[in-house]
């Protein structure tokens, strides 16, 4: 690749961010110009939204501000068509950008398009607007002795519900989960998990599934009615349709499905990071998270900056090794894993999970500070190498 090349990163979430930051620092030397795509000029911590719904108020971080000293070129706007072919894209039906790389990092949303009911009168954690939203109503509810439903046992949904229920002690929480929360963790994890959850006056209804969501209950599969003065949906993920759009090779989710390199199996010039891309271990299938994320965009930054220099990339490799929860702001609790994601024994709980999981999962924002000036490896990403020779 010569000089000028032109590399565009589409959505600067956690991945999209990490991946622009730390391509601009590897290909410094090489004439590379890099430009990063996305809606909104902030930079949104997905992973704190349910802090926002609690009624916290969270620093506000500007993208251009992030970049800054990069080299990097911001522009704000919604990429609404791709022509692979030509590789062009276009920017909120009106402006194209040429590209020779693309870095495809559009991440996720919930999904309430599934349930009747759920998009017109359930809100979700998809914005710190919307986010926002819910926490003045629940700041009202609270004050009324008034319910809240959070459907969704995953691990967004338990820590949104402890976080509701730390913050609101006049707020009846009630989570409607079709498994028993925490069921992936090991045993005595999830008993820790349930004994919190009741400490904090979390309801829990499981092993039943919402049949519909009401502007003042929620219905339930075997027939039940929960009352719901408000409901905060965060069961199930949706993708943009954008790479199914553009005859991009995607899988039946709408994820870019990428070779051993997170490169698209049908435009190799097209590579795919966090929870836009379908990626394959030996042991299973990446489930969309920050964990596996931020080493798909350390990985792709890396493996574009050795092909940009005509370098070769050995495949990605990667494996789980925690489930970590919050349990309001002051306990959580940590369930290590195997690679695949199944838990061992180990585990970490109270004020000692709390203080992990902000070292270890908590803001990247340092991370992107440090990558500017040096190849900073994610404590999460040790394994996710393009080579084991460092970049020039």
């Amino acid at each position: 690749m010569s000089n000028g090349h032109h590399i565009v990163v589409l959505g600067a979430g956690y991945t999209g961010m990490f991946t622009a930051i730390r391509l601009a620092h590897r290909t410094r030397r090489t004439g590379v110009k890099i430009t990063l795509v996305n809606p909104s000029g902030r930079f949104v911590e997905r992973l704190r939204m349910h802090q926002i719904a609690a009624g916290q108020e969270l620093a506000v971080h500007r993208i251009p501000a992030l970049l800054d000293g990069t080299g990097v070129t911001f522009v704000q706007g919604a990429a609404t068509a791709i022509d692979p072919e030509t590789r062009r894209i276009t920017v909120d039906d009106t402006t194209t950008l040429g590209y020779d790389t693309l870095v495809y990092a559009l991440g996720s949303r919930t999904d309430t398009g599934n349930v009747p009911g759920a998009d017109a009168h359930a809100l979700t954690l998809n914005s710190p607007e919307i986010a926002g939203r819910f926490a003045a109503r629940a700041a009202e509810l609270a004050a009324a002795g008034g319910t809240v439903t959070v459907c969704g046992g995953g691990l967004t949904g338990i820590e949104a519900a402890t976080e509701l229920a730390e913050a609101h002690p006049g707020l009846n929480v009630t989570l409607i989960s079709s498994e028993q929360p925490g069921a992936m963790m090991g045993d005595k994890a999830r008993a820790y998990l349930r004994r919190s959850l009741d400490r904090l006056g979390v309801t829990v209804v499981s092993g039943v599934r919402v049949a519909r969501v009401l502007a003042d209950a929620v219905e339930l599969t075997d027939g039940r009615t929960v009352r719901s003065d408000a409901c905060l949906w965060t069961a199930g993920v949706k993708v943009s349709p954008l790479a199914a759009d553009s005859k991009i090779a995607t899988d039946d989710r709408g994820l870019i499905l990428t070779d051993a390199t997170l490169r698209s199996v049908s435009h190799p010039e097209i590579h795919a990071v966090g929870d836009a891309a379908s990626v394959r271990m030996t042991w299973g299938r990446l489930h969309g998270s920050c964990q596996s994320g931020l080493p798909t965009a350390q990985y792709t930054a890396d493996a574009i900056a050795r092909l940009v220099r005509g370098k070769t990339v050995k495949p990605f490799r990667f494996g789980y090794f925690h489930q970590p929860v919050s349990l309001g702001r002051r306990d959580a609790v940590i369930q290590f894993t195997r690679a695949d994601f199944t838990p061992v024994r180990l585990r970490l709980t109270g004020r000692a999970a709390v203080m992990y999981k902000e070292m270890f999962s908590g803001s990247p924002l340092m991370t992107y500070r440090y990558s500017k000036r040096m190849n900073m490896t994610t404590f999460v990403s040790k394994r996710a190498t393009a080579s084991l020779e460092p970049a020039v």
